[in-house]
C-alpha cells in the first residue's frame, strides 16, 4: 500500500491537485505503479457523510472533475456511501485507488467502522489517499478535534477515536484555513489542541503539502508544523521535507534515565522502536510515553532474537536509520546489528576493535599524535611483562583490554604482586594489558559530535579519586562537573574524536592531566589520552551536564539524530558536584542534615541502583553551587 495524507490535494480555491512539492507527480507514478503499465486506475471514494446524498454527490462529482483536471484518466470511479455499503468488500477488492473523503470525522469514523473498512484494507495493495478527515481517520487513534458547534463544550463529546491504523500520524489538516479558527468562543490551537497535545504529537500543514507513506517510512513534503507539549514549531518549509526516521533503541529501560534519550527523539518526529527483555507493563510510565513501539526480547544477549527484533521493525516501519544504546555494554552488538541492517549511522564491526579494546586504542591515540601511557599486552607473556614493567617501573596497572568501568582492574606496586597476579592469570592473561602508572588528575571530556564531526555540546568532569581506587576501598564517591571546559582539554578532546574518525555520537573520552612534567607525555597540567568511551558518561553524570549548564543533553543528542545540530540552548552554567555514601559507613551529618544545609541547591538526592552502587555508593546528593571552594566543602561536610 501507498498511503498519502492531505488536508487537500489542490490549493485552496484551485479545482486540480497541485504539482507543488511533486504531489500530483507523485500520485500519477504510485498509480502507474498499482494499476499497471497502459491500464486505467478504479477509484473508490469513501464518503464522509454517507446518509447525507446530496453532500455525498456533490463530493463525487468534486472529486471526479479534480482528478480529471488532474490529467488522471480513470477507467471508474464510485461512490461509497449508505446506499452500495453492503458491497464494500468487492468495491475496495476492485479498486486500485481509494479515497478518504473529507467531511465530520466523527460520522466518518462510525462510518468506516460499520463497514469494517479496516479489515478490508488489510494485504491492500493500492493507493489510499486521504483528504482532511479522510486523513485523520487513517490514524490508529484519531484526534478528532471539535469542529461543530456545541462539540469543544459538550463533555460526552470523544476527541480521541479508534481509526485505520494505517499510520501514527495524528494531523490537524487546512493550516491556512483554521490556524486563527474558533469553535465555541474557543481558539482551535491556542484553547483545544495545545492543551491536547500534551502527550501528543499532531501535524499540520497547509493545502498542497502531504505526509507519503511508502514501505514503512513516512515523509511529510512542504511547510509544516507540528504542535506537542503545548507548543508548535515549524518543522518543514516549502519544497522541502520532514523524515519521520526511524530509530531502534536497546536497552531504554535501563539506566532508568535513558527514557529521556526516547523522549528526546520521539518530540523530534523519530520513531523510537524498543527493544528489552522486560514486560512492556514493566517499563516505567516515562519510557511507555515516549516509545512508537516494543519489541520484547527473552534475552538481549541472545543475537538471534535480536536481530529478529530489529528485522520484524523494518518489516512494519520501513529501513531503520539508527540503532543504538548509547551503552558500553551493547556496543560490539548495536554495530554487528548496524552492520547487518546496513545502517550508516554509527559504527559498524569493522570499526568496533578502535573503541572497544583498550590495545587497538593506541593505535588511533598515536594518528592524532595524542601522548598515552606506555602499554603492553597480556598476550606477549610472563618475561616480555617483566621486561616492560624493568622500563616503565612500579606500580603499573593491569586490566581487561575489552571492558568498562573498573572492574577486573588491578594495580601492581611490587614484583611480588606481578608475580601474584601473573600466577592467578596464567590461563587468562591474553584477555588483559599492563600500562604504565600516571599520576595526575582523572577527567573527561564528554561531548555530542554531529554527522560532520563537529562537537555540538561540550562538557567537562573531574574525578579527584579514580573509580578503581572507590571500587577497590570502598570510598565515598565524589567528583563534580566544571562550569567550562579547558581549551586545551577542548582541543585534545576533538583531536582524539578525529583520530577515531567518529561521527554522529555522543563520548565520553577520559585523560589525566599531568601533576608534574613528565618525560615522552608531557609538561604538568597537559593531557595524556587514557580511554576513549564512545557513549554518554555512566551514572547520573548526564544530569549533572543538564544542571551544570541548565540545558538538556538527551534532548541534544536527539536534535543531533534528527537535525544534526544542537537546538536545545545552554543556559547559565554552575559547577556541580556528586557526594555518594556508603551504607556500611557512618555519617557525622544525617540525610536531613545535608537537606537543611544546601536546601535549593539540591538537585538530586536519592537511592543509587544496586548495579551502579560499587561505584556511585549507595545513596547519592547532587547540588548545584557558584564555586569551586563550595563544592571542596559540600564533598566535605557530605562524607565527614
Amino acid at each position: 500500500m501507498i498511503l498519502y495524507l492531505t488536508g487537500s490535494p489542490t490549493r485552496f480555491g484551485e479545482d486540480h491537485f497541485t504539482e507543488d512539492n511533486g504531489f500530483l507527480a507523485s500520485v500519477k507514478a504510485s498509480l502507474r505503479a498499482v494499476a499497471g503499465p497502459g491500464r486505467k486506475p478504479r477509484v473508490l471514494l469513501v464518503s464522509a457523510a454517507p446518509d447525507d446524498k446530496g453532500f455525498t454527490d456533490s463530493v463525487e462529482k468534486g472529486m471526479s472533475l479534480c482528478i480529471h483536471r488532474s490529467g488522471i484518466e480513470t477507467e471508474s470511479i464510485v461512490m461509497l456511501d449508505r446506499s452500495n455499503a453492503a458491497k464494500a468488500p468487492e468495491l475496495v477488492s476492485r479498486a486500485h485507488w481509494v479515497v478518504l473523503c473529507g467531511g465530520h470525522v466523527p460520522t466518518q469514523n462510525r462510518f468506516i467502522h460499520e463497514i469494517g473498512l479496516k479489515k478490508l484494507l488489510e494485504g491492500f495493495d493500492g493507493v489510499v489517499m486521504g483528504c482532511s478527515a479522510g486523513s485523520m481517520n487513517c490514524a490508529g487513534r484519531v484526534y478528532s478535534h471539535p469542529e461543530l458547534p456545541g462539540e469543544a463544550t459538550d463533555p460526552g463529546y470523544n476527541r480521541w477515536l479508534e481509526g485505520l491504523g494505517l499510520t501514527d500520524i495524528q494531523l490537524i489538516p487546512h493550516f491556512e484555513q483554521v490556524r486563527w479558527a474558533t469553535v465555541d468562543g474557543l481558539r482551535l490551537f491556542e484553547d483545544i489542541a495545545f492543551p491536547d497535545s500534551w502527550g501528543h504529537r499532531f501535524y499540520t500543514f497547509r493545502d498542497g503539502g502531504y505526509v507519503k507513506v511508502e514501505n514503512g517510512r513516512s515523509t511529510l513534503y512542504g511547510e509544516a508544523y507540528e504542535i506537542t507539549r503545548g507548543a508548535m514549531r515549524r518543522v518543514s518549509e516549502e519544497n522541502k521535507t520532514y523524515s519521520f526516521m526511524n530509530l531502534v533503541f536497546i536497552s531504554p529501560h535501563f539506566p532508568e534515565t535513558y527514557w529521556h534519550f526516547c523522549a528526546g527523539a520521539k518530540a523530534n518526529g523519530v520513531n523510537v522502536l524498543a527493544i528489552a527483555d522486560t514486560p512492556y507493563e514493566n517499563l516505567s510510565w516515562e519510557l511507555r510515553q515516549n516509545i512508537t513501539d516494543y519489541y520484547r526480547v527473552q534475552n538481549l544477549e541472545d543475537y538471534s532474537e535480536m536481530y529478529r527484533a530489529v528485522a520484524w521493525f523494518a518489516h512494519k516501519y520501513g529501513k531503520i536509520d539508527w540503532i543504538e544504546s548509547n551503552n558500553e555494554y551493547w556496543l560490539e552488538q548495536d554495530a554487528r546489528l548496524r552492520t547487518d541492517f546496513n545502517v550508516t549511522t554509527g559504527i559498524k564491526t569493522d570499526r568496533i576493535a578502535a573503541i572497544k579494546n583498550k590495545s587497538e586504542m593506541k593505535k588511533y591515540y598515536a594518528l592524532g599524535g595524542i601522548p598515552t601511557a606506555r602499554q603492553i599486552k597480556g598476550a606477549e607473556g610472563a618475561a616480555k611483562i617483566k621486561a616492560f614493567v624493568k622500563k616503565t617501573g612500579y606500580p603499573v596497572i593491569a586490566k581487561p583490554d575489552n571492558g568498562m568501568g573498573a572492574g577486573g582492574t588491578t594495580k601492581i606496586s611490587s614484583a611480588e604482586d606481578l608475580s601474584a597476579w601473573l600466577e592467578h592469570h596464567a590461563q587468562d592473561m591474553g584477555f588483559y594489558v599492563i600500562e604504565e602508572f600516571i599520576t595526575g588528575l582523572l577527567v573527561s571530556y564528554d561531548a555530542i559530535f554531529n554527522s560532520k564531526g563537529e562537537p555540538v555540546f561540550e562538557n567537562n568532569t573531574v574525578f579527584p579519586t579514580p573509580i578503581m581506587e572507590i571500587v577497590h576501598n570502598n570510598l565515598d564517591c565524589c567528583y563534580w562537573t566544571n562550569k567550562t571546559v579547558p581549551a586545551k582539554l577542548s582541543e585534545i578532546g576533538r583531536r582524539t574524536v578525529n583520530a577515531f574518525a567518529i561521527k554522529s555520537r555522543f563520548v565520553h573520552l577520559e585523560f589525566f592531566q599531568l601533576d608534574r612534567d613528565r618525560e615522552g607525555l608531557g609538561k604538568k597540567g597537559d593531557y595524556v589520552g587514557l580511554e576513549v568511551n564512545m557513549r554518554p558518561p555512566g551514572g547520573y553524570t548526564p544530569d549533572m551536564m543538564n544542571y551544570a549548564h541548565n540545558t538538556d543533553v538527551y534532548q541534544i543528542w536527539a536534535d543531533m539524530v534528527a537535525f544534526d545540530e544542537a537546538r536545545k540552548p545552554l543556559g547559565d552554567s554552575c559547577y556541580i558536584g556528586y557526594a555518594g555514601r556508603r551504607d556500611n559507613h557512618a555519617y557525622k551529618h544525617s540525610h536531613e542534615d545535608i537537606l537543611a544545609r544546601y536546601g535549593s541547591d539540591v538537585r538530586m538526592a536519592s537511592r543509587v541502583p544496586d548495579a551502579l552502587s560499587d561505584d556511585l555508593g549507595n545513596t547519592c546528593y547532587i547540588v548545584r553551587l557558584e564555586k569551586k571552594a563550595d563544592i571542596d566543602a559540600f564533598f566535605k561536610f557530605a562524607t565527614e
